[in-house]
């Protein structure tokens, strides 16, 4: 007994030790165990990681649930997380990280890893200069009028792709921010928009971000 309680003694040290918090901008994916489809299956969302220890980490996200919900999320470099949502966020929320000594130790390593090496965005570049937004928070407008906050996953001249709670139908014509497009593709955790109109590379972020 006192050999076991020695040694998880001295894991959660190794954790206190790496206990690092850094500002970051990590993509993932996350679900709420409770929010499901018509199918049964659990609905997926984009985040991203703006805010981490190996103790908690503050999502931006379209969809915030309620205190207590369980969340199930993948992160790029950290890997599966899940626990309760602690504290709701005006965009997003804090999720409290549950895990065992160990696993905390390897998380608490890579979020030290991550800071070290100064590299918080690791989403690919893609050739089409497609980019990720600082603020990645919008708006969509619905061909109904109903106005509904979304994640802003990238963005180029000719398109955008969005994580919202309403997934429209492909074909349907909308507005993202001030910019008005059709949905052409849906994907795990959102759906592309292609511009009715070509935009302005120097203007396009301000028009489908501050537009919104």
């Amino acid at each position: 007994m006192s050999l076991n309680m020695s040694l998880n003694e001295a894991a959660l040290r190794d954790v206190e030790a790496l206990d690092i918090r850094i500002i970051a901008n990590i993509p993932g994916r996350y679900s709420l165990a409770d929010l499901r489809n018509a199918r049964g299956e659990r609905r997926v969302f984009a985040c991203r990681a703006v805010n981490l220890s190996c103790h908690a980490i503050a999502f931006a996200a379209p969809v915030r649930g309620k205190v207590g919900d369980r969340v199930i999320a993948n992160i790029e470099r950290l890997g599966r997380l899940e626990g309760p949502i602690d504290r709701l966020l005006e965009r997003g929320f804090v999720m409290s990280i549950a895990a065992t000594p160990d696993e905390r130790n390897s998380l608490a390593a890579k979020i030290a890893w991550l800071d070290s090496h100064k590299n918080h965005d690791v989403s690919e570049r893609r050739t089409d200069r497609r980019t990720v937004p600082v603020n990645p928070h919008s708006k969509i407008i619905l061909p109904d009028g109903r106005v509904e906050s979304c994640l802003i996953l990238d963005l180029s001249v000719s398109g955008v792709a969005v994580s919202a709670d309403t997934v429209p139908e492909i074909g349907t014509i909308m507005a993202v921010g001030s910019v008005v497009g059709r949905v052409v593709r849906h994907f795990i955790d959102g759906f592309a928009v292609q511009f009715v109109q070509r935009q302005h590379h120097d203007t396009v972020e301000h028009m489908v971000i501050l537009g919104g």
